[in-house]
């Protein structure tokens, strides 16, 4: 299973403020729903209050990251807010972000975990 693109990332999932679209990797289709939905909720939910793109993703080491961008042309896209909810999201979603990255070692990268 190759799930990595060009630059060494696999995005799990992330909204458009510009497409107003979710999108959610079918490759991780085993995830239970709840955290599907929980997943859609902070992707969406940012993207309409920061604008721009938003991912969550992983690195080729499996740990996970919080991306957002922007078109150059957008100034409607608030970068400082964005990088105050990414901070945000990381301490209230720490329990889902550390599941999410303990799935993703073991599903996709084969890690044995010692539990």
């Amino acid at each position: 299973m190759d799930t990595f693109e060009k630059n060494d990332r696999c995005v799990l999932c992330g909204a458009s403020s510009y497409e107003k679209k979710y999108y959610f990797n079918p490759e991780f289709g085993k995830l239970p729903d709840e955290v599907k939905q929980t997943l859609q909720i902070i992707c969406v939910e940012f993207a309409e209050k920061c604008g721009g793109v938003f991912t969550v993703e992983f690195d080729s080491d499996g740990d996970l990251k919080l991306v957002t961008n922007a078109e150059e042309v957008d100034a409607l896209y608030d970068d400082i807010g964005a990088e105050l909810e990414i901070k945000n999201l990381r301490r209230t979603q720490a329990e889902l972000f550390e599941e999410l990255t303990l799935f993703y070692k073991v599903v996709f990268l084969g890690e044995q975990i010692d539990l």
